[in-house]
């Protein structure tokens, strides 16, 4: 394999974006230094979360050895106010920095960040829109199951062999497309890791949690109208409800909508009422076990019991933007490369990854989509020009203006 060349200062490009998150960071350099007595630490929280930072951004940086590289440039240097680092501090260093002290970074970023463009019609929903779902970074088996047991155990190889790993439990937020909270436990999807269990002990007042089917617990719908907030969540299809307390009318909106059912039911031993909304979707293949399924209805359980039904659907409609925000994190930032194998490490590179996200927000003002991405990590490879990242920054979102045409099309031809 041919051996890449070295990286020079122009590979290192958008550097003025990081800048503004820098002040912040410098707050935290004296983070983690009480036990150095001796005063002789010279990779400090604030310097190694820099480097991280600028792992995440440019693409062209894709190891640890790269990354000793590209601070031994003039122009990174002089930009992160840092020196010569090795790699051996590199490496040690997460295991003395507390990743919590990023937290206030995230949250003053993310008062910058202005609410995206959503339908006008989720206006008439009261609680805050939040997306729920988990994803899973792969790691080193030998330090996930020291640090966290049987319960880093992900899946098993063909070969027979276990993996490990870690799962990122996400709350992202629809308004502004950020997340609004990250826990990471072990990977396994049980017990206290258990998805449905993670976000029971993480509920806050006045929030829509919108949640797939693994996430379908009775237990946690009560848990959640305690804590007065809502939710819709994907139950299983062939679900069975033998004390339906009123079957509703649909109104023509709901027809329009797909949906083909909709109802109040008591589930058993229930502290309260839920309703439950059918809706017929396009049939989408998902690969399983032995083969492939497809499904053509969507059953919605949900305790917002007098908002208009068709809504209820919409609010699900959007639970895939966080798989989306899954493919960014993972994809175009490199999550799925870790810097460090320590528990500190991943939150910090998983913090700094957030930071990146919201920047990303800032400077596009958009939704995060797949061009977006692309043409974001095309520039910062050199692979395409200032003026053509403006413009595609810049052009019209005309999806919802296509996809009304689309169904107008198909109504006049009759189908």
């Amino acid at each position: 394999m041919e051996a890449r060349e070295p990286l020079k200062d122009k590979d290192i490009r958008c550097l003025g974006h990081l800048e503004k998150v820098f002040d912040l960071l410098d707050g935290l350099a004296r983070v983690g230094c009480e036990r150095d007595r001796a005063g002789n630490r010279r990779l400090f929280f604030n310097t190694y979360c820099k480097l991280v930072l600028l792992h995440i951004w440019n693409p062209l940086i894709d190891s640890i050895r790269g990354l000793q590289q590209a601070a031994q440039l003039a122009t990174v240097a002089r930009a992160l106010r840092i020196g010569r680092v090795s790699l051996g501090s590199f490496s040690e260093a997460p295991g003395v920095f507390d990743p919590q002290f990023l937290k206030p970074v995230v949250e003053e970023l993310s008062r910058q960040v202005v609410a995206s463009a959503k339908d006008p019609r989720l206006d008439s929903v009261q609680h805050a829109i939040t997306l729920v779902d988990g994803t899973v970074l792969t790691g080193l088996s030998r330090l996930v199951k020291a640090a966290c047991g049987t319960d880093g155990r992900y899946s098993t190889a063909r070969d027979g062999r276990a993996i490990y790993g870690w799962r990122l439990h996400t709350q992202l937020d629809l308004e502004t497309l950020t997340p609004h909270r990250i826990d990471r436990t072990g990977a396994r999807n049980a017990g206290e890791g258990r998805e449905s269990n993670v976000l029971r002990r993480t509920l806050e007042k006045g929030r829509c949690y919108v949640a797939d089917g693994g996430y379908a617990d009775q237990t946690l719908f009560d848990d959640i109208a305690d804590a007065h907030s809502s939710f819709v969540i994907r139950m299983r299809e062939d679900s069975v409800f033998e004390n339906v307390l009123e079957e509703r009318e649909l109104s023509q909106e709901a027809l329009d909508a797909g949906v083909v059912r909709d109802a109040v039911v008591q589930l058993p031993n229930a502290r309260y009422p839920i309703r439950i909304v059918l809706v017929k979707v396009e049939p989408h293949p998902r690969r399983v076990r032995g083969g492939t399924r497809q499904s053509e209805r969507v059953l919605l359980a949900t305790n917002l019991l007098d908002l208009a039904t068709e809504l209820v659907a919409l609010i699900y409609l959007n639970r895939y933007t966080v798989e989306l925000f899954f493919r960014t994190f993972k994809q175009l930032l490199g999550m799925r490369h870790l810097l460090s194998q320590r528990e500190n490490g991943v939150d910090i590179q998983v913090y700094c990854t957030v930071i990146v996200c919201l920047l990303i927000c800032l400077i596009t003002g958009k939704q995060p989509n797949k061009y977006n991405r692309n043409i974001i990590g095309w520039y910062l490879m050199g692979l395409a020009s200032q003026q053509e990242l403006l413009d595609q920054l810049n052009r019209p979102d005309n999806t919802g203006v296509k996809k009304r045409a689309k169904d107008e099309l198909w109504k006049k031809l009759g189908v």
